[in-house]
């Protein structure tokens, strides 16, 4: 008697298949109701996407003057270093030179009172 209450094979399968088919019809159900909010943050996420790139390249333009910026400033840095290089280097020069002329007009000096110390002494004589 227990027998004829239980299920069948086919009963069963065809019960399986039921339920699935209402759990593919309640999930479509869903799907349906939030296609129109999840374009919604699709868009949303788009727009933000693209606000983000827009300003990772904002910041990598700056970023990319202020490299060019700092590189003429170097470049200006290193054209005044050189300029006042060979300007100490012209001084020094000129001093070097100047204590040569000096130099030689001590010598100059001292030759002529030596040539003069000398004529003296021949005179004597």
């Amino acid at each position: 008697m227990s027998r004829s209450k239980e299920p069948r094979f086919s009963e069963r399968l065809s019960t399986a298949a039921n339920a699935k088919k209402a759990e593919l019809e309640k999930f479509r159900a869903k799907s349906e109701a939030n296609d129109a909010a999840f374009a919604e943050r699709q868009a949303d996420q788009r727009a933000i996407s693209a606000a983000r790139e827009a300003r990772a390249a904002e910041r990598k333009a700056a970023q990319l003057a202020r490299d060019a910026q700092e590189a003429a400033d170097k470049t200006a840095r290193a054209a005044a270093e050189q300029a006042e290089q060979a300007a100490r280097e012209a001084d020094a020069a000129e001093q070097a030179s100047r204590e040569i002329a000096l130099e030689a007009e001590r010598k100059a000096a001292r030759d002529a009172r030596y040539a003069a110390r000398k004529a003296r002494t021949q005179k004597r004589r």
